[in-house]
């Protein structure tokens, strides 16, 4: 049995569509790999991702000493969170209806080789 290790991130202020086009690069690779570019990646939307991705390795170097090298990114799931709805003026004294939307990240990491 392989070794699994979680971290969460809640209530992050970018929308669950634009986060999952990130997580889609990571998922599977070694967690070296997606630390690698999620750093040098040019958004600053990908600084929750590494900050969840950070957290996972931590656990795993914390609970079983194992080191990055030796986990890859086995789950990445980006959630919908909660809507901030409220309004702002449109055109001709309308109310135009805008959305805030939140996202819960869920990242997964595993060992490479199996436990006995």
């Amino acid at each position: 049995m392989r070794k699994q290790f979680l971290a969460n991130t809640k209530y992050v202020w970018y929308s669950p569509h634009k986060l999952r086009l990130l997580a889609d690069v990571i998922r599977g690779k070694g967690a070296v790999d997606a630390l690698n570019w999620l750093t040098v990646y040019g958004t600053r939307r990908s600084l929750p991702l590494k900050k969840t991705l950070v957290s996972a390795l931590a656990n795993a170097r914390d609970l079983k000493s194992l080191e990055p090298v030796d986990l890859f990114v086995k789950e990445v799931r980006i959630d919908q969170g909660p809507v901030k709805k409220y309004f702002k003026p449109g055109a001709m004294g309308r109310a135009m209806p805008q959305r805030k939307k939140q996202c819960h990240i869920k990242i997964i990491v595993e060992s490479r080789q199996k436990e006995v």
